[in-house]
């Protein structure tokens, strides 16, 4: 029996076939022959078998038979052996050169692992060919022998007369090719009497299987994996004809020698009784550190090819490759109705992707190919949907009407009908691009002029329970209330539409480029210096140009000469103009030479940046071309009408719903999701400007020297390439890192071009942003931008997205709608005095970074120490870790320089500008401004440079909520309450003014706050009020905030209605702030003295300094899963910002502290921690159990999927033509079960809170009031604190009142609890685990007593 493994299988069994039977031994086949030592006789009888040579024929055999055969033997001869000593001897020996750290790159990895692999198959192969070679030298003597006693026999004579029987030629050799006879495999004798034996002996057969199992282990185990392989796509005859092109001695099997043309033979074939059951081998198990099983593995896989062929269809019809996009999906059909495993590839080839082609076909007109598809579709087995007569009307609306054309549409026109699906269904829940809508109506039309289709109208509404009171306007018929409108009106059409014109021209062109405010020195040599660079810009273009058009005619010649099976980068890169590449990479070229050198960019990193802005560009050529653009530009102009008139009691999703629908009957449809580009090609294509970058980019070495009176003019220039590569550690890894030339860095600095580069994507809007009406569609007008930011692997969570109902995605879509609807402009005033201080050198009390160049350098070493002695190791040691540290904060100061640079610099470009910051969302639900350096999230300084733009009159209290506000942003009154914090404000008002008026060269009251800018900020609001003559009737645009107390404990204190927790974060009313803070801080303290009395030192050296701001940080982050480590780094960072205290006792002191820090908040807080504990636990077991990621849907309906897999990082080949299509994908892979319970109860806290948030985000724009959120600090106008307060408090007991535990429970048991027939009962681990897993998640924790009303009268509940 002999399993053939590798391509040559068929070829070696029929060689088998044709080989005369032994004389003097029975061969034996087995499969694949056996390989243990003690069947070693077996193993020799099999090869015997498969590998004997016809001897030589004598004259007589000759002349009787029409073809004669050659004589052959494997046993070389003296002058062979010889010829063969000379050319090993003159063989150059192959050494395998590293340099250090230059060679530790991921090729070099791979090679060297496919080095021990072919060693591997090359010592078994060398093995078997010794064996093998003995065996035939040992038939030869035999055949020899034979020769001398049977003189003049012919070799049909020679044989049984069993051999006459089977006639091996007349078999169907598709049998032998498809691999069938693998699963029955066949035992072959050459002998009547030893056939008798061994079918008599059932031990002997055992030995020869198990001989056969040993010898497939070996082979197996060393998998020679393949990606279609992976796929279940492979068939033998393609695996024939790549396996046949390989060395032989990199097979894993010995090699058979394809020339072999030994003369055919029948041969006797025994089948053995119950083949399958008696040698059915035991399923391997499976092992992978990332997939749970094979099934996983696979389907992973085959997501992964279905992403990519979707892409790839989508870029062939948009590049106008047709004929490559149907060779495409015919060569993936092809491999999938071959495939080993069709139930695993039976959804690999969908409806979707014909009608990709189809679409492609009826833009041309093409029918007879459309038809030809129709074949296909047939033959897959695959129904027609709307998407598909949608096309078939668009194609034959594109030819000429004729009595043939009429024919074709009331055939199709029928079958659709009778397929149920009506000529409105098709039109109604069809995509369209450009002027297929129309094209399809015009053929329809032929048949029944009449027809106008009636489109289905967008639900508007909300499906939950805590929103759905929201939905009286779209049924009431009162008198409409435009209050929803206040908070966005005061701009007319014409300005709106203007500012959309220019939000549009910056989409268009990718990039903005402002002034840098950086404060400079000019060179000598700066206009000589300019005048290089444009003209060395002007080369680089030019090169760029060639360089692209070269390497794309390479491409397009290797993509010629290959089957169009395959998909290729080739395809992705002809769907721009040359130019386009060109603009990114001179982009990306001055960018990299504007880097500094503590940081590059990695070779990686560069790749899929490259990868990102081609798709940018390439999904905005496709919004101009396909209509989109016009069309976008129709529906904004009618959306500027609404907030130039403010007449509509719509939000700004349902008003665009409505602007949209009202336009489907023409044009391209608004709701087509763009198909993004998969990780693996964005790597491929980036790959391919890279290589562009580094090789064809050169700067000449000499262009900064001055020539001088002795050199010519004509001095030869020295190119080099304008970037190099170098290897740094990050971590435990190695990193390639690309780097400029020093020569192109001096230029770059020399020439000062005092201006910044920012994408389109990464600034504010100059106009209201589109919104979010779909997860698809919404931001930015023409950029694409993502609703929720998740890492490229997951997606689990848009799975679960898609499947869910529009309607539970709403109140999400609003909330990020209302915050991005808000208007903004910079507070002036205070930029002015903020870039002074940056200019003048930044100041690190008032968080100003300084540029690195303000730090001091090191001491050197001198050569010898104050003794005279040389210096010892253990100071060289110290030097070298000094600078290391000192390395890390140049570093750390240069990030932050940069950061406040594009800070300012955009908030002076912007300075007299208003603007709008698009939102989106983490995957918790937490919302964030797209624009990530101009922003109100982030540091006091950021916070401080914003204000509202449109101005409300502050109102009889406005005023006083302006002073409380300043004071509160000092912390100097955390513990009063709120009118002795009046009190306060009227007493510093002189220090205020003063702050106002002279904010760096008065006493500076403003810099001792806690938030030293935004309480600038807040003076000089103050001190406009306060000169104003009628307080009341000023004008405001300042924001005023509202600060939950310790948000994630207010949660957990409400979820387990925790009385003491409760009253500890202000959830029940008191006469003064509770602070939670101060009172751990006070248990700390009073621990810290006990052991200070029992003689610790650390209590000691921490007396006095156990404050509030040290261990706040701590206390806000536990209820969000912070670690021991990270509670340690956090108080450490604290202590270190405190001058006087002992720098020596940093961290002995933080680790004390924040072991005291935990054991008191879980004294505090005894509810929370059960709850914290129950969310853990979950966590573990439906990690761990079931291999799930744990997922959760919010109270406001939206999907939580935690994205946390144990990635394995694998070196994938770099070619530079295929598209690998593997791709990480978390919904098939291992949760990392760590990450996974560390970070549900933050993660669900974080969810709640943005539930919250969002709740009052929607109640506070349906009453017209200002609202913004910076996670759970909310901001209004003066005038409306009152009404956010109300509203806040609300909206807290509405969420709580919900049984959020209770259906929390609910979604996991019946998400992840095991049913009875899911149980073993055999006391096993695994099913003692799954009964755990079902206990766990029904056993929630008790609640306490507390009574959520309390909280409609705390005052001090945000404050």
């Amino acid at each position: 029996m002999y399993r053939l493994l590798t391509a040559n299988r068929a070829g070696a069994v029929r060689r088998a076939f044709r080989a005369p039977p032994p004389t003097s031994q029975n061969a034996v086949c087995c499969d694949c022959g056996g390989f243990a030592p003690q069947n070693f006789v077996n193993y020799q009888q099999y090869y015997q078998m498969l590998y004997r040579q016809i001897p030589a024929v004598t004259s007589a055999a000759t002349t009787t038979t029409t073809t004669a055969v050659r004589p052959q033997t494997t046993t070389p001869t003296q002058t062979d052996a010889l010829e063969q000593a000379k050319k090993k001897r003159m063989r150059k020996p192959r050494y395998a050169k590293y340099v250090e750290l230059l060679e530790v790159t991921e090729q070099a990895i791979s090679e060297r692992r496919s080095r021990v692999k072919r060693l591997k198959s090359k010592k078994l192969a060398e093995f078997i060919q010794k064996t093998q070679q003995q065996i035939l030298e040992r038939r030869a003597r035999e055949d020899k022998k034979d020769k001398k006693t049977k003189t003049g026999m012919e070799l049909p004579q020679r044989q049984p007369v069993e051999y006459q029987k089977i006639d091996i030629d007349t078999l169907d050799g598709s049998l032998l090719e498809s691999g069938i006879y693998d699963d029955r495999p066949m035992l072959f004798f050459g002998k009547d009497k030893y056939t008798k034996q061994v079918i008599a002996n059932p031990d002997e057969v055992q030995n020869i299987l198990k001989s056969f199992h040993n010898f497939r282990d070996i082979i197996e185990s060393m998998g020679n994996e393949q990606m279609e392989a992976d796929f279940g796509l492979t068939n033998s005859k393609a695996v024939v004809e790549e396996s046949e092109a390989h060395d032989p001695f990199e097979a894993i099997e010995p090699y058979i020698n394809p020339l072999d043309k030994s003369k055919p033979s029948s041969v006797t074939a025994v089948a053995m009784p119950n083949a399958i059951s008696v040698t059915a081998k035991s399923k391997k198990r499976f092992k992978s550190k990332v997939h749970v099983n094979e099934e996983q593995e696979r389907l992973a896989k085959q997501r992964a090819l279905h992403m990519n062929l979707n892409t790839y269809l989508n870029v062939c019809v948009s590049a106008n490759m047709l004929s490559r996009a149907l060779s495409t999906i015919i060569a993936y059909r092809g491999r999938v109705r071959k495939s080993s495993l069709p139930h695993f590839s039976e959804g690999l080839i969908t409806i979707d992707l014909y009608n990709i082609l189809l679409h492609g076909y009826a833009g041309k007109g093409y029918f007879d190919r459309c038809q030809e598809l129709f074949k296909l579709i047939e033959e897959d087995g695959l129904s027609f949907n709307e998407q598909t007569y949608a096309a078939i009307f668009e194609c034959l609306g594109r030819v000429e009407s004729d009595e043939q054309n009429l024919h074709h549409i009331s055939v199709y026109i029928d079958q659709a009908e009778a397929a149920g699906f009506s000529l409105n269904q098709i039109m109604d829940r069809s995509k369209f691009d450009a002027d297929q809508r129309d094209i399809a109506l015009d053929a329809i039309r032929r048949l029944r002029p009449e027809f106008t289709p009636v489109y289905e109208p967008p639900q508007l509404g909300y499906d939950n329970e805590l929103l759905n009171h929201l939905n009286e306007h779209l049924t009431s018929k009162k008198d409409p209330d435009y209050a929803i409108m206040n908070s966005k009106m005061g701009y007319t059409k014409e300005q709106l539409e203007q500012l959309a014109r220019e939000q549009l021209q910056v989409e268009l062109e990718g990039s903005i480029t402002i002034k840098s405010i950086e404060k400079s020195k000019e060179f000598a040599n700066a206009k000589l210096c300019r005048e290089k660079l444009n003209d060395l810009e002007q080369t680089w273009r030019k090169q760029i140009s060639a360089a692209i058009v070269r390497d794309l005619n390479t491409l397009r010649v290797q993509v010629r000469f290959k089957p169009h099976g395959y998909m290729n980068y080739y395809t992705y890169l002809k769907t721009m103009d040359t130019s386009h590449f060109v603009d990114i990479l001179i982009k990306e070229l001055y960018k990299l030479a504007a880097g500094s050198e503590t940081f590059s960019p990695t070779v990686g990193q560069l790749y899929k940046e490259l990868g990102q802005k081609v798709q940018q560009r390439y999904q905005i050529e496709q919004k101009k071309q396909n209509g989109t653009l016009e069309k976008i530009g129709e529906i904004y102009s009618s959306y500027c009408d609404l907030w130039d008139s403010g007449e509509t009691q719509d939000n700004t999703r349902q008003a665009w719903q409505r602007l949209v629908h009202e336009q489907r009957h023409s044009g391209p449809s608004m709701d087509q999701p763009e198909v993004p580009w998969p990780s693996n090609v964005l790597t491929g294509v980036g790959r391919f400007l890279y290589n562009i970058l580094m090789r064809d980019i050169k700067i000449d070495s000499h262009l900064m020297r001055t020539k001088s009176k002795s050199k010519t003019a004509s001095q030869p220039q020295n190119l080099l390439p304008a970037f190099y590569t170098l290897f740094r550690n990050q971590g435990r890894l190695v990193k390639e890192e690309v780097k400029p030339h020093p020569v192109l860095a001096r230029l770059l600095r020399a020439s000062r071009q005092q201006t910044l580069t920012f994408d389109s994507n990464l600034v504010p809007m100059l106009c209201p942003p589109q919104p979010w009406s779909t997860p698809h569609n919404g931001g930015y007008l023409l950029n694409k931008s993502e609703l929720i930011r998740l890492p490229h692997q997951a997606v689990q969570q848009w799975e679960r997205i898609r499947a869910s109902n529009p309607q539970h995605l709403y109140p999400a879509l609003d909330s990020l709608n209302q915050l991005a609807s808000v208007p903004w402009r910079v507070n002036t005033q205070l930029l002015d005095v903020i870039i002074e201080v940056f200019q003048n050198g930044g100041d690190a009390k008032l968080d100003v970074p300084q540029p690195p160049s303000s730090l001091p350098a090191l001491p050197s070493l001198p050569p010898k120490n104050a003794e005279g002695n040389d210096v010892s190791n253990a100071d060289r040691a110290k030097q070298f870790r000094d600078k290391l540290v000192h390395r890390r904060k140049q570093a750390e100061m240069y990030s932050l320089w940069c950061d406040a640079l594009y800070r300012l610099s955009l908030a002076q470009h912007f300075r007299d500008k208003v603007f709008w910051l698009p939102h989106n969302m983490d995957f918790r639900g937490r919302v964030y401004p797209v624009p990530p350096h101009l922003n109100h999230l982030g540091s006091d300084l950021a916070r401080s440079m914003l204000i509202f733009d449109q101005a409300q009159p502050l109102g009889v209290d406005g005023f006083s909520w302006l002073k409380l506000h300043c004071i509160n942003l000092t912390g100097l009154k955390k513990r009063d309450s709120v009118r002795e914090r009046l009190l306060y404000a009227e007493e510093i008002m002189p220090d205020i003014l003063d702050s106002a008026d002279n904010p760096l060269t008065g006493r500076m009251w403003w810099a001792k706050s806690d938030e030293p800018w935004q309480t600038l900020a807040c003076c000089m609001e103050i001190a406009n009020v306060h000169r104003s003559p009628d307080p009341a009737a000023y004008l405001s645009r300042f924001p005023i905030h509202q600060d939950g107390s310790c948000n994630g404990l207010q949660h957990y204190a409400a979820l387990g209605r925790d009385k003491a927790g409760a009253c500890s974060v202000n959830l029940a009313p008191s006469a003064i702030p509770q602070d939670v803070y101060s009172a751990v801080a006070a248990l700390v303290e009073k621990s810290r003295k006990t052991d200070a009395q029992n003689g610790l030192h650390v209590a000691e050296a921490l007396a006095g300094f156990v404050r509030r701001k040290v261990i706040k940080q701590t206390v806000m982050t536990t209820v969000y899963g912070v670690t021991r480590y990270g509670a340690r780094l956090q108080i450490a960072r604290q202590l270190k910002d405190i001058d006087e205290f002992p720098k020596d006792w940093v961290w002995p002191a933080s680790t004390y502290l924040t072991t005291k820090t935990f054991e008191s908040l879980r004294e505090m807080f005894t509810s929370t921690r059960e709850i914290q504990d129950w969310f853990t636990e979950c966590a573990r077991l439906i990690s761990g159990v079931c291999s799930q990621n744990v997922e959760w849907v919010t109270p406001l309906g939206l999907p939580v999927v935690q994205p946390y897999n144990r990635q394995d990082v694998k070196h994938t080949t770099r070619t530079g033509l295929k598209v690998t299509a593997n791709l990480p994908m978390d919904m098939y892979e291992r949760p990392n079960i760590l990450k996974q319970k560390n970070a549900f109860p933050p993660n669900f806290i974080h969810s709640l809170d943005s539930s919250h948030m969002m709740l009052t985000s929607l109640h506070c724009e349906r009453q017209g009031i200002t609202f913004v959120s910076v996670h759970d600090c909310f901001w209004t106008h003066a005038n409306t604190v009152p009404e956010l307060n109300r509203m806040c408090r609300e909206q807290f007991v509405a969420l709580h009142s919900q049984p959020i535990l209770e259906q929390l429970s609910e979604f996991m048991r019946h998400t992840y609890s095991f049913k009875e027939n899911d149980f073993t009962n055999d006391g096993s681990v695994e099913d003692l685990s799954k009964r755990q897993l079902n206990r766990t998640l029904k056993q929630m924790p008790q609640k306490g007593d507390f009574d959520l009303r309390n909280v409609l009268d705390s005052v001090y509940f945000f404050s």
